[in-house]
């Protein structure tokens, strides 16, 4: 177990931290743990690079961390009202589907290489940038109305094409993979 690892591990950890947080409407606080955990997953990252720390633990529990973070505040934000139901319901299927997806994959082929791809990196950025958006404006009475259903329309439209593209890579691997044979 390495520093990179650790920190992840204290990513996973804080998840419960914010939920609870945005439960109990203390926002200003969850705002400031998921920016930490934010922070941290820039740092682990770092670090496992720079120092030439990187692990196949690593491999999985990072994008586990983030995908447990952002899930779960966003399930949060969704009971406390502060997202529409509709997109957190969005963004939760469309993780099951592509972890499930792959894990379908893996078990069909056994030849399973993710790459995220740059639509799906904008997705997580425009997720990340939603939730703390919405944590800030509630948690410090600023009124981004406007800009917040603006972002919220972007990451539904991000979210689908996401989705629709991991398909698309499967299903152009599967055939491939059958023409092969």
């Amino acid at each position: 177990m390495n520093i990179p690892n650790i920190i992840t591990l204290l990513r996973i950890a804080a998840t419960p931290f914010a939920v609870w947080l945005i439960l109990e409407n203390n926002l200003m606080w969850a705002f400031w743990v998921f920016v930490a955990a934010g922070i941290s997953d820039a740092l682990d990252g770092f670090i496992a690079k720079r120092f030439n720390m990187e692990t196949e633990l690593g491999k999985y529990l990072d994008p586990l961390a983030d995908k447990a973070l952002l899930v779960s505040v966003y399930v949060s934000l969704g009971i406390e009202g502060y997202l529409p139901n509709w997109l957190v319901i969005m963004v939760v299927f469309r993780d099951v589907f592509i972890v499930g997806g792959a894990l379908l994959f893996e078990t069909m082929t056994h030849s399973l290489t993710m790459q995220p791809l740059m639509i799906s990196k904008v997705n997580t950025t425009l997720q990340i940038v939603l939730a703390a958006a919405v944590m800030a404006s509630v948690g410090y009475g600023i009124d981004l109305a406007q800009a917040l259903d603006a972002v919220v329309i972007l990451t539904a439209m991000a979210t689908v094409l996401s989705g629709l593209s991991y398909a698309v890579v499967w299903i152009r691997r599967w055939s491939q993979l059958e023409d092969d044979q």
